[in-house]
């Protein structure tokens, strides 16, 4: 008899621990599942909220495009005529000289209309002679338009058209 008695105890013992093994392996799944879940999500938030921060960072840029311009180019009285035919779009800093250049049009599209009357075919057909011409567009509407009144900060010259016969 005594044997009949050790057997049920032996036997609820290996149940009771084989539980309390099968209970710490799940709850440490558990945890390790809730850890991984939790780093994942940070790392999605964290990811999600980078492109706007960097999209709020980076400024919107200003344009202001020309009406093209056409002009008569002579380069020695012996050859004849060459028309340049060229339109533009101004990259600028700031509103305040949108708002001059719109106010003041006619006298920067003079200013403008000079310049180019007075440019050679021979330069504009290089590469140089374009980047130059950009250098000295900048330059022609960098100036102020009226006396009191502060410089026209022009950031770029984009061509948009560009054609010489």
């Amino acid at each position: 008899m005594p044997t009949s008695t050790h057997t049920p105890k032996k036997s609820s013992r290996k149940w009771i621990v084989l539980l309390l093994v099968i209970v710490v392996i799940a709850c440490g799944a558990a945890g390790y599942a809730f850890w991984k879940l939790r780093a994942l999500s940070a790392s999605a938030a964290t990811q999600t909220s980078l492109p706007s921060a960097v999209s709020a960072e980076v400024p919107q840029p200003l344009f202001y495009p020309l009406e093209p311009f056409t002009v008569n180019l002579v380069d020695s009285p012996t050859q004849e005529e060459r028309v340049l035919y060229v339109g533009f779009t101004l990259r600028l800093n700031d509103r305040q000289t949108e708002e001059r250049i719109v106010r003041y049009l006619p006298a920067a599209r003079s200013r403008l209309l000079l310049l180019l009357s007075h440019q050679h075919q021979a330069q504009l057909q290089t590469e140089q002679g374009k980047i130059a011409l950009t250098a000295e567009l900048k330059a022609a509407l960098k100036p102020p338009f009226a006396p009191g009144l502060p410089e026209q900060e022009v950031a770029d010259i984009l061509y948009t058209t560009f054609i010489l016969r």
